[in-house]
């Protein structure tokens, strides 16, 4: 049975199909949203938005009508885009007196542990002030942020729910929730309604792209959940189309499909894991040992490899001298002093850098994966 009573802070993704409108935005469903998230204000939740639709909104205003791919083009899209989506929200929100904030990050704000710390203060001023954080990615800035730092924004929304301990995911979108099958196509499809473990089975079920301008579908919002849920976070996949959605499926009705949270972590392990990783070690079987049944600290003497260049404080990845990845964890170590200590022994340390820590991470610097 979902358990949504004690939902407290709520991260709201809205997908470009709900957005998207022949003039370009759809403003009766921008009015409809911003609606339903003043309710759930009132109900004494905090909401953030994560909203598509920048790229196609600027696309449509420039009258190109197939999807964009060539890079520049889309940074054009984005930066036309992103004020004529703000504008539409801050205008459907005044009508409920309340203010909207655009909040443009990238991965690497998140992967930044003093970044995310700022863009965790602000958004919590925001949330305090009873505004509305509107996140989106800045596609507009480079063309890694466009191809490669969070691909889409479910799992973008994703990673900001887990970061902000958020309680509740709900992924709108243009279907109401994950089904066996196509539903427009395949009249023996079922929908599935709760989801306690996200299996391979479960993933078969979602094929599909997205739309012309979206870069999602409904396996990204699977990956999202997974994200989410590791962040012991709830998802919901509604549809926006369906009346009231968002005031319904968090007053407990069962709409949608929901997908249940694991145990949360502490919040810095939740950093950690959802932080990609700046390089990679590689431990002998004495070191995974410890690591993994003993719960141990790091000696430069279990590592046997060190891959990429990363700085003292960034998180790296752990692996196995078979490959498979064990752990993830913040070094203590720049990845030119650990290539000079790697195999060392404790002792050895201090005369080669002199005064430094004599493990490369502790325990509670470390997640398993």
């Amino acid at each position: 049975m979902r358990e949504l009573g004690k939902i407290h802070t709520i991260v709201i993704k809205v997908g470009t199909n709900l957005l998207s409108s022949v003039d370009g935005i759809d403003k009766a469903r921008v009015e409809d949203i911003a609606r339903q998230v003043a309710v759930l204000i009132d109900q004494g939740h905090q909401v953030i938005l994560v909203s598509s639709g920048a790229i196609g909104m600027g696309a449509k205003a420039l009258g190109h009508n197939n999807p964009v791919k060539h890079i520049p083009l889309r940074q054009a899209c984005a930066a036309i885009g992103n004020p004529l989506l703000m504008t539409a929200y801050q205008e459907a929100f005044k009508a409920h007196g309340l203010l909207c904030g655009q909040v443009l990050i990238t991965r690497n704000v998140l992967n930044n542990r003093t970044g995310y710390n700022n863009m965790r203060e602000a958004v919590s001023t925001l949330l305090q002030l009873k505004v509305v954080p509107i996140f989106n990615e800045n596609d507009v800035v480079s063309t890694s942020e466009i191809n490669s730092i969070f691909g889409d924004n479910d799992r973008m929304s994703a990673y900001v729910a887990s970061k902000i301990d958020a309680d509740l995911l709900i992924l709108m979108t243009d279907i109401d929730g994950l089904y066996t099958g196509n539903p427009k196509s395949d009249p023996d499809a079922k929908k599935i309604n709760e989801i306690a473990d996200l299996t391979e089975d479960i993933f078969n079920y979602a094929k599909g792209a997205g739309s012309t301008f979206s870069t999602g579908g409904m396996k990204t919002k699977l990956l999202a959940a997974q994200i989410a849920q590791k962040g012991g976070c709830g998802t919901l996949i509604v549809s926006g189309y369906d009346k009231d959605a968002l005031i319904r499926s968090v007053s407990g009705e069962e709409i949608g499909t929901y997908i249940f949270p694991e145990q949360r972590l502490a919040q810095r392990q939740r950093w950690i894991a959802n932080t990609a990783s700046s390089g990679k070690i590689t431990v002998d079987e004495g070191a995974e040992n410890a690591l993994t049944v003993g719960h141990k600290s790091l000696l430069p003497s279990g590592i046997r490899n060190v891959e990429g260049i990363f700085n003292e404080g960034d998180v790296i990845e752990v692996v196995t001298t078979e490959g498979k990845a064990i752990m993830k964890a913040v070094t203590s170590f720049n990845s030119s002093d650990l290539l000079r200590i790697m195999g060392r022994k404790t002792k050895d340390i201090t005369k080669i850098l002199g005064d430094v820590p004599k493990v490369v991470f502790r325990p509670e610097d470390s997640v398993y994966l």
